[in-house]
């Protein structure tokens, strides 16, 4: 149903973009300094599962309404921005207690790792930068004689899910090892939590003060 030469097409675009580090990069990061890999490997998840939710969006016709209503677009954007403050907030409040973190109970880690992934879905999901490049880019790819369009659309957009979960785990492994490093003694490993949560209260700030371009 979608052609070989849409999908390579596609997946060199979504290369570009991905290569940059971005807000997803910079979360991942964040969460990985203020948490550790288990925690940064749930955030790619949810993250990329979030980023889904914005093709199938664009599939069924919204993402149209985002790209061309600078009132959704702004909302959308606020939103994320504000969920990205907030996780960061938390993340610097409770900086001191990643020791702890680290020994829970497995039945915390467990109800942490749903709620990690959640978290990881809302950023994902709100991030209006990335709702506007596939509702700019799915619709110009797609053969409207081969069959259903959202179907194709949903296709295609697995090609940057793909890309993206294995970069951003890289980003996320990477961070995480430079905080097992660093973390050999608990104030060191406050220091880090501590510099993950400002980063994701940065990169809330930076994503609410960015504007469009029209």
């Amino acid at each position: 149903m979608v052609s070989t030469q849409s999908v390579l097409t596609f997946a060199a675009m979504s290369l570009l973009v991905i290569a940059i580090p971005g807000p997803s990069v910079l979360f991942v990061v964040g969460r990985a300094l203020a948490h550790g890999r288990r925690t940064a490997l749930e955030t790619v998840l949810g993250n990329m599962l979030g980023s889904y939710v914005l093709v199938a969006a664009v599939a069924w016709g919204l993402g149209a309404l985002v790209e061309t209503s600078a009132a959704v677009f702004t909302g959308v954007k606020l939103a994320g921005a504000a969920y990205l403050v907030y996780l960061g907030v938390q993340a610097f409040r409770h900086r001191g207690a990643m020791r702890l973190a680290e020994t829970a109970a497995p039945a915390d880690e467990r109800r942490g790792a749903l709620r990690t992934v959640l978290d990881g879905i809302v950023v994902g999901a709100t991030n209006p930068k990335g709702l506007v490049f596939f509702a700019a880019v799915l619709p110009q790819l797609v053969d409207h004689a081969a069959g259903s369009v959202p179907l194709q659309m949903m296709v295609l957009g697995l090609v940057p899910i793909t890309i993206g979960l294995i970069t951003d785990t890289l980003w996320g492994l990477g961070a995480s090892a430079a905080r097992s490093w660093l973390a050999r003694s608990d104030r060191r490993l406050s220091l880090v939590g501590g510099a993950g949560g400002l980063a994701m209260i940065g990169l809330g700030v930076t994503v609410a003060a960015t504007g469009r371009s029209d």
